[in-house]
C-alpha cells in the first residue's frame, strides 16, 4: 500500500527538483552569435549586455537569408519520390494517366512558389538614388499583392503589403520594394515573421529615419482547415523609427494606406 511521505521528505524531494532545474538551466549555454542573426532584429536582447543575462536563440526560420540551403539538398528525383509518396499517402494512384507527370509538375511549381530561398534581399536594395537627396518626406508603396505558403501547413495565404520610409540619403528604387515583400513571401513562412523581415531589411539597409510596414492576408489554412472561415482577414504591422516614436505618424501611414488623403 502507498505510503504518504512525510513534510520533511516532501521537503526534501522538492528540494532536490530545484536543484536538479536549476542545474539543468545553468548548463544551457548561447553564444554571442545567438543576439543577432544575420541582422534580424531580435526584441529579446539582454538589456545592457554586460549583466550575463543570456537569451535563447532564434529560429533559423527568423534568418533573412537562410543557412544551408544548398548543403544536403536532395535531388529532383528524390523529390519527384516524396511526391508520389503522398499521393499514395492520400489514397490516390500515381501511376494513373492524370497523376504520372504530377510529381514533376509539383517539384517544377515549387521552384517558383519558394523561390525566395535563393534570392538576397538585402543586395536588392543596395543601389540607392541619390539625385534626389533634397527629398525627406514619406515614401510609401501600398497595394503590393503577394501570396506566400504557411509553414505550419504548407497551405497558402495571400494578401496586400503596404510599405512606408522616410529617406535619410535617397531613395531605393519603386520596384525594390515589392522585390523585398517577395523575397520573404516566397518561403514557407508566417505572416508575423514575414512583416519584421520587411521592416527589418529596409531600417538595415537604407538606414531611413523610420519605418512602417503592414500586411493584411487570408489564409487558407484557415478557411479551407481547421475552423474553416473564409474571408478573414489577418493584419500585422510594424513601425521603426519615427513611425515607432510618434503616434501621429503611425496614423499618417494608416491614412495614407487607405485612401484617406486626396
Amino acid at each position: 500500500m502507498y505510503a504518504k511521505p512525510d513534510s520533511t521528505t516532501m521537503k526534501t524531494r522538492v528540494a532536490q527538483a530545484g536543484d536538479a532545474m536549476d542545474a539543468a538551466l545553468k548548463s544551457l549555454t548561447y553564444g554571442v552569435e545567438a543576439q543577432d542573426l544575420n541582422g534580424m532584429r531580435n526584441d529579446n536582447h539582454a538589456l545592457g549586455g554586460a549583466n550575463g543575462v543570456e537569451i535563447a536563440p532564434q529560429p533559423a526560420s527568423a534568418s533573412r537569408v537562410p543557412e544551408g540551403i544548398a548543403a544536403g539538398r536532395p535531388s529532383r528525383e528524390e523529390a519527384e519520390a516524396a511526391v508520389r509518396v503522398l499521393l499514395r499517402w492520400a489514397g490516390d494512384d500515381p501511376t494513373r494517366e492524370g497523376l504520372v507527370e504530377t510529381p514533376a509538375r509539383v517539384a517544377k511549381a515549387y521552384e517558383q512558389l519558394f523561390s525566395g530561398y535563393r534570392m538576397d534581399a538585402d543586395a536588392l536594395l543596395e543601389r540607392v538614388f541619390e539625385e534626389v537627396e533634397g527629398y525627406s518626406d514619406i515614401v510609401l508603396v501600398r497595394d503590393i499583392p503577394f501570396h506566400s505558403h504557411c509553414e505550419h501547413h504548407m497551405v497558402p495565404f495571400m494578401g496586400l503589403a503596404h510599405i512606408a520610409y522616410y529617406p535619410s540619403k535617397g531613395v531605393v528604387g519603386l520596384s525594390k520594394l515589392a522585390r523585398v515583400v517577395d523575397a520573404f513571401a516566397k518561403r514557407l513562412q508566417t505572416q508575423e515573421t514575414m512583416t519584421a523581415q520587411v521592416a527589418d531589411v529596409i531600417e538595415s539597409i537604407l538606414k531611413p529615419r523610420g519605418v512602417a510596414v503592414m500586411i493584411e492576408a487570408e489564409h487558407l489554412c484557415m478557411a479551407m482547415r481547421g475552423v474553416q472561415k473564409a474571408g478573414v482577414s489577418t493584419l500585422t504591422t510594424q513601425f521603426r523609427g519615427v513611425f515607432k516614436d510618434s503616434p501621429e505618424e503611425q496614423v499618417r501611414f494608416l491614412t495614407l494606406v487607405r485612401g484617406g488623403a486626396k
